[in-house]
């Protein structure tokens, strides 16, 4: 079964922008806009421990940061989401391939996301600009504990061995395209939503956001965007609650900032708990639909609920996470 999902259309706050933005070029822009030497590369985040109103934050090369907010973008291994609480996130018993390919002359395909789905598979590929395109192929895995495989050349030719006999070719020529160097795999692992629900998301001057706090499966494409909303919702929550300055001791503004950062979070919290609950749960049940190689479900699916489910990707992605214009 195939669909095509154009991104020219019309949501309750106006046109739909959709991009396809590699991941890279999404970082490097992010961090070429703070100060040298904010971000400290190559650290990974082994314990936390606190000391009187602060936190410490120890790193795998023996430093120790001291920090008055710590937010734990540390992804879908997060050590800060394990330390409020959530459990790890559970393998679906589905696993990905994705890939870039590049063609220096133009690939002609229009800016739609064309994808194929049923009988244990999910695929498909969008163009990130006139010159490359972006493909995903998903299958069905019962053996989360075998280790994955990572040599690019083993998975490009897994998945064109698996698109040989596929109605329509055009994916099979993309991935043909593509450089081993922008070929990987992951096991897609989600959490439970009901843990948003009663878990903590904040605790004191701790929170988590982006993959660290709800990480979801990529059917609807909502996982890095539901990151950028967390930031936006998070610096306004944050600036609310500092943009007041306490002129007292030190101990009495080290403990009234304490207060007022934990009230911000938990209104961040708040804010993004039933986003994040309906995000998870939408993306885990598309997932289960396309792919199903059931014989009910995917009747169901091609004669009922293949509109329904095409249309998906834009509603959840037509969400206004507010601005930062009313923080000064």
């Amino acid at each position: 079964m195939g669909a095509q999902i154009s991104f020219k259309s019309k949501g309750k706050h106006g046109d739909h922008e959709a991009r396809i933005v590699k991941r890279k070029l999404l970082l490097e822009a992010l961090a070429q806009e703070l100060p040298q030497g904010t971000i400290r590369f190559c650290s990974k985040v082994v314990s936390i421990d606190e000391s009187n109103y602060f936190k410490l934050v120890y790193l795998d090369d023996g430093t120790i940061i001291k920090a008055k907010v710590l937010i734990g973008c540390d992804g879908v291994n997060s050590v800060v989401a394990k330390w409020l609480g959530f459990k790890t996130p559970v393998f679906t018993e589905r696993s990905a391939i994705r890939g870039c390919a590049n063609f220096n002359l133009g690939h002609g395909y229009d800016h739609k996301l064309l994808q194929f789905f049923g009988n244990g598979i999910r695929s498909g590929f969008a163009p990130c600009d006139d010159k490359s395109i972006y493909w995903f192929f998903t299958w069905i895995c019962n053996t989360p504990d075998k280790k994955p495989e990572e040599n690019p050349a083993n998975l490009k030719q897994f998945v064109l061995n698996k698109l040989e006999n596929a109605a329509d070719q055009h994916l099979r020529t993309v991935v043909e395209a593509t450089e081993l160097d922008n070929i990987v795999s992951s096991p897609l692992r989600y959490r439970h939503p009901w843990e948003l629900i009663w878990g903590n998301i904040s605790k004191g001057n701790v929170c988590v956001a982006g993959d660290a706090l709800h990480p979801m499966t990529p059917d609807i494409g909502q996982g890095g965007c539901a990151a950028l909303e967390d930031g936006i919702v998070l610096a306004r929550c944050l600036a609310q609650a500092l943009k007041k300055q306490v002129i007292v001791a030190n101990e009495e503004r080290d403990k009234e900032e304490f207060k007022r950062i934990e009230i911000g979070l938990k209104n961040y919290a708040s804010q993004r708990r039933w986003r994040s609950f309906q995000l998870i749960t939408t993306a885990y049940l598309v997932g289960f639909i396309q792919q199903s190689d059931g014989k009910l479900l995917n009747f169901l699916r091609d004669r009922i609920l293949v509109k329904f489910l095409a249309g998906v990707l834009l509603e959840r992605a037509d969400f206004d996470c507010g601005n930062l214009n009313n923080i000064s």
